[in-house]
């Protein structure tokens, strides 16, 4: 009971107010590929039914994408999406999908020149 009574005199004292967003900045957090992991940027350019994209990746190569079963309900991807691809060492025209770019993090890499070269 202590912790919710101490907790009550906190709220009731204003120590929760919310923080004006005029305040600070919007700082925008972004995952970069990783060169030393064989990571390439890519964009989807067509959903081919069961967790298979096609991925229209950074160096040219079209590649069949897949979306890993950890991923495919957390991950939600349209069409001319930006993506973080993981081309297979095995057959390199296929990749696995590991990430998803939001729209103020695909901003900040136009802004830092990392999609110059996406086609």
């Amino acid at each position: 009971m202590a912790n919710y009574r101490s907790t009550v005199r906190k709220r009731q004292a204003g120590s929760n107010k919310p923080v004006s967003m005029g305040d600070t900045p919007e700082v925008t957090r972004v995952r970069t590929p990783r060169r030393e992991n064989h990571e390439i940027l890519a964009t989807v350019e067509s959903l081919l039914g069961s967790k298979r994209v096609t991925l229209q990746c950074m160096d040219g190569v079209v590649r069949m994408g897949r979306i890993p079963g950890s991923k495919n309900k957390k991950m939600w991807i349209r069409e001319g999406d930006i993506v973080i691809a993981n081309p297979w060492e095995v057959q390199n025209s296929k990749a696995d999908v590991i990430w998803k770019y939001t729209r103020p993090q695909v901003e900040w890499l136009e802004r830092k020149g990392y999609l110059a070269q996406v086609p």
